[in-house]
């Protein structure tokens, strides 16, 4: 009787040692797996709060990206008769947005105020035949250049009274407000009207109100080849070739939509695309310098 009592008892406490190593086990892969859902959920947040941070996981997340540009600067960007807008940089803006994956939203306005708009976050990229100047890339981060430009001084026809860019000392010229042009005029000495359009700025220059006017070669011909009656003339060049890149607002959360977008432009150079454009536009390339 007392071996069986014996037994009995020895059984019992080793089937309460059994269950408390269960029970230990347990709380320890309960604590195991608390841990790393805490561990997840802080990477999580991590996660969204970096993404939250990064213009280009919003760009995606929501799925377009928000363009400036004029709509008024044949052969850049302007409405054809159809009220189409159209132009050598609407088509480079909707090459990129495919190559990000997402939709393209055109928002148009004048000059300044596109810069405003990219200075404050309203616009995520402007695309608008922006000329690289030492004063824009302190404020931007720009892109590798897509287009090259050489700068014409148009007069009318019958102006002769500038040869050369030291020409313009004393001269009363025409453009855009704080636009590349404007900034060459003053740099040689030249009163700047400013204006919003290019249409506006050849009523000036031929009912006599203005000397001249700075510009792109290629807008130039564009217009003469629209107004062939057009009194005007190219009287001289620049000496340097201007720059054109797209300026990104500078911030550690656009690093990645300047990555994106210079790959973008990198593909569309390698394939010709950027090449074509130009052609269809310019009748020549000015993608390559």
């Amino acid at each position: 009787m007392k071996r069986t009592l014996s037994l009995l008892m020895a059984v019992l406490m080793l089937t309460a040692v059994v269950l408390t190593g269960c029970t230990s086990g347990g709380t320890t892969s309960g604590a195991a797996s608390s841990d790393a859902s805490s561990a997840s959920s802080e990477a999580e947040s991590e996660s969204s709060a970096a993404e939250e941070n990064d213009l280009l996981a919003q760009i995606k997340e929501k799925g377009t990206i928000t363009v400036a540009m004029e709509g008024t600067w044949a052969p850049w960007t302007y409405h054809d008769a159809e009220d189409n807008l159209v132009g050598y940089d609407v088509e480079v803006a909707q090459n990129i947005a495919e190559k990000l994956g997402v939709e393209v939203n055109f928002v148009e306005g004048e000059w300044d105020g596109l810069l405003a708009g990219l200075d404050d976050g309203r616009y995520d990229i402007m695309v608008n035949g922006v000329g690289v100047t030492e004063e824009r890339a302190e404020k931007y981060n720009f892109s590798t250049p897509y287009a090259y430009n050489r700068t014409a001084v148009i007069v009318r026809g019958d102006y002769d009274e500038i040869n050369s860019m030291e020409d313009l000392e004393g001269k009363t010229t025409a453009n855009t407000i704080s636009s590349t042009y404007a900034t060459q005029a003053e740099a040689h000495g030249a009163t700047v009207t400013g204006v919003d359009d290019l249409n506006q700025t050849i009523e000036l220059l031929l009912s006599g109100r203005i000397d001249a006017t700075l510009n792109a070669e290629v807008v130039f011909a564009d217009y003469v080849k629209e107004h062939p009656e057009a009194n005007i003339k190219i009287a001289t060049f620049s000496d340097e070739v201007e720059k054109v890149a797209i300026p990104i607002r500078k911030g550690d959360d656009t690093a990645t939509l300047l990555a994106a977008v210079n790959d973008a432009l990198k593909e569309m150079s390698e394939d010709g695309t950027l090449t074509a454009l130009s052609e269809k536009y310019f009748g020549t390339d000015i993608s390559k310098e």
